[in-house]
């Protein structure tokens, strides 16, 4: 038995052994990056920091500067770096494959002159404060204030969500990027091709040689095979995945011959494959896909290790080089903004919007970064201060963005009336399981339901895929039937279904489009252990994967009891899309149990709510009770009793009417009256483009929480010294 313990201890001290850092077996290193890619965007997120920061700052962690996890010799030769260079090529080949051509088209002479403005004035500036302030040579000034120039479209899935991307400022913006990131690399093109950063006759005679034959081949030979690949494999995707990425690394491949960086062919072969491939094809969902979740993140971690945690805690002037690089990449694409709205005669939103859509430094300048170090052009400082300006520059963008845009969207919705959904589109898709339990559930959706529309109501029971999941379904067949015989007592059509999936938010997410719902009922559970807080508690996760209108509805109470409904609104609850899927059905409710409406919203929501029942003709009467944020409803919801249904409007993060505080106020509602019955609603929100997907989780949340904790104290301060003088 001594013996076999012996063994034991000595066979776990080796693997113990295995962990001593810095880590040297590959397949090990392999796996704990995977988990950091898989954790560090989760766990960072609650804590409102982007998913690109979070990785970046994940790299900074178990780099050779930080906890030593991946030695400096892995990072600069091993699998790491390789797949590095992978995700750097692989940013710039989506930068080129992501642009809009058409929309670049139809504004293409304003696009054009903001693109030449937001290039040039960043530039012409940023070399002398480089060169004199930075006190930087000649090379370094321009290739930094070339990383000035460009900008990511990080803010794009605001714009996206607030309905406006089509918008001219929008527009304006978007096509701006292609002049600046192309003209960017050219620069780039002639530093990284110049005799160590020495540029004569030679050089430019070499370059143009050469970049004529690197452009003849991408340009015209690589369409025409592509053409044909494509036509003679329509049907193998797999195939056409295989050649996407044959030509990307091709490309990378003629650059460097050519005496130019890689990153610009793969740049080049994303522009020629632009046509190619379809923005919503399932061939670019799959090439998003291997990017952002393998190639890319290996990329930030990356660029994480290389930043020296050591210089920046110990030199005073590592801080000044990145408030000098942030305030004037900030303040050169301000001045570019405000140049296009003199020209062109923009609005100070639109002004806003340009502003904010091209201030963001991310891909383009990393990439730029990283070569210019990896020259010997660039210092350790400025990578460093070009890490702080990537985080402060997102999320000045994000923010200035979300500001503009409900500014835009107000003035474009503010003289429409809500119109009534089509009777196409009114379809409600109860989630559940068996009927105990969700009778109450059932009956509301009867009650919200327009009895005229054909196939109103859809039950759907999603069982988890695993070795029963055929034998589930057998068992739900007498659950469907109890869902069938329930809904008999009432003339109304009921389709019912079971359905495997690999969790209840992805089952009901899919279901919900096949069967064209708009709106989702679900019973809530406010019962949230630590695991789920840590993830995303059930809300969040269907609010992630559904783009539907979603009931979340605790219903307790028998509906014959309720004497009135209280609609709790946040401010520009109107401007939502599909506002009036919810406001239909709330009206509709309060038809059939002859209930009034207590109305607590702003002065402007309420006249829309008002107008639109009269529209309709309803015959409901409308309280209004003035607030100017829903937390304001927290203190009366103690008196509000057990007669009355809360029903409280939200809103998906990022849209036009979402507020700080917004994750929270749920919990919080429910902890002021837990025996309340109450129906959450969160409207529809159309996923972003998914060209920006990948800049998805990039919002001005942290800044806007920082705001309105501000305002919130100086309420507080001024309350305080009211109530001193009374």
């Amino acid at each position: 038995m001594s013996g076999l313990l012996e063994q034991f201890s000595k066979e776990f001290q080796n693997l113990i052994g295995q962990f001593k850092l810095p880590l040297e077996n590959p397949i090990l290193t392999f796996s704990i990056l995977l988990l950091i890619i898989l954790f560090s965007p989760i766990i960072l997120r609650k804590i409102k920091i982007p998913a690109l920061i979070g990785l970046i700052i994940s790299g900074v962690i178990i780099g050779p500067n930080g906890f030593q996890l991946i030695s400096e010799a892995n990072m600069k030769t091993g699998f790491v770096n390789m797949f590095a260079k992978i995700g750097l090529l692989y940013i710039m080949f989506m930068a080129g494959l992501e642009l809009d051509m058409q929309e670049f088209k139809r504004y293409k002479n304003k696009s054009l002159t903001f693109g030449a403005l937001t290039f040039f004035i960043p530039l012409l500036l940023g070399y002398p404060t480089c060169r004199y302030a930075l006190n930087l040579n000649e090379m370094a000034s321009l290739l930094t204030a070339s990383m000035f120039a460009t900008h990511t479209l990080v803010a794009y899935p605001i714009v996206s969500k607030f309905g406006i991307s089509k918008m001219e400022a929008v527009a304006i913006a978007v096509g701006g990027t292609i002049l600046t990131d192309t003209a960017v690399l050219i620069i780039l093109a002639v530093i990284s091709g110049s005799d160590n950063g020495i540029i004569n006759a030679s050089v430019l005679v070499h370059l143009t040689i050469t970049l004529s034959i690197f452009s003849l081949i991408m340009f015209w030979g690589v369409p025409k095979i592509s053409r044909w690949f494509f036509s003679k494999l329509e049907s193998e995707k797999s195939s056409q995945f295989i050649y996407v990425l044959s030509v990307l690394f091709f490309a990378a491949f003629l650059a460097e011959v050519a005496g130019i960086e890689a990153i610009i062919g793969a740049f080049v072969a994303g522009l020629v494959m632009n046509r190619l491939i379809p923005h919503s094809s399932a061939l670019m969902n799959r090439v998003e896909f291997i990017g952002n979740a393998l190639f890319i993140p290996f990329f930030l971690i990356s660029i994480g290790m290389v930043v020296n945690v050591n210089v920046l805690a110990n030199n005073p002037w590592a801080w000044a080089i990145a408030g000098i690089l942030s305030t004037f990449a900030i303040f050169s694409k301000f001045l570019a903004a405000l140049a296009t709205q003199l020209i062109f005669r923009l609005s100070r939103p639109e002004r806003q919007i340009i502003f904010g859509l091209s201030t963001a430094h991310a891909a383009a300048t990393l990439a730029v970064i990283n070569v210019g170090y990896t020259m010997g052009i660039l210092s350790i400082e400025i990578v460093n201060g070009t890490i702080i300006l990537i985080l402060v520059t997102s999320m000045t963008a994000s923010f200035v963005t979300e500001n503009a845009g409900k500014k835009l969207r107000i003035a474009q919705t503010k003289n429409e009336p809500l119109e009534e959904p089509s009777m196409r589109s009114q379809h409600v898709l109860v989630a559940a399981n068996e009927l105990k339990g969700n009778e109450s559930l059932l009956d509301f959706s009867v009650l919200i339901t327009d009895k005229s529309v054909m196939n109103p109501i859809s039950v759907v029971s999603v069982l988890e895929n695993d070795e029963e999941a055929e034998m589930r379904i057998r068992r739900s067949r007498k659950h469907i039937d109890d869902f069938i015989t329930h809904y008999n007592s009432g003339e109304i059509n009921v389709h019912a279904m079971a359905t495997i999936d690999h969790n209840l938010s992805s089952g009901i997410a899919r279901v919900s489009k096949e069967l064209a719902a708009d709106i989702v009922l679900i019973n809530d559970n406010s019962k949230i252990n630590f695991l789920k807080r840590l993830i995303g508690d059930d809300r969040e996760h269907l609010l992630s994967v559904c783009e539907k209108t979603v009931f979340f509805c605790r219903l307790n109470h028998a509906f014959s009891s309720y004497r009135r409904i209280v609609v709790v609104c946040p401010v520009y609850a109107e401007l939502e899309e599909d506002c009036k899927q919810w406001l239909e059905r709330v009206l509709r409710l309060s038809k059939e149990l002859n209930l009034d409406i207590d109305v607590y919203s702003t002065r402007e929501t309420f006249e829309k709510f008002k107008a639109y029942r009269t529209h309709r003709k309803f015959n409901a009467d409308l309280a209004h009770y003035p607030i100017e944020s829903p937390e304001d409803i927290l203190p009366k919801l103690a008196t509000i009793n057990d007669h009355q249904l809360l029903i409280s409007v939200f809103a998906r993060s990022g849209s036009v009417s979402a507020f700080a505080g917004m994750e929270s106020l749920p919990q919080r509602m429910e902890k002021e009256n837990p025996n309340l019955d109450h129906v959450f609603v969160y409207p529809s929100q159309s996923l972003s483009d998914l060209s920006f997907a990948a800049y998805d989780d990039m919002t001005g949340s942290p800044i806007a929480a920082g705001v309105e904790t501000i305002q919130r104290i100086s309420k507080e301060v001024g309350g305080m010294f009211k109530k001193a003088d009374e």
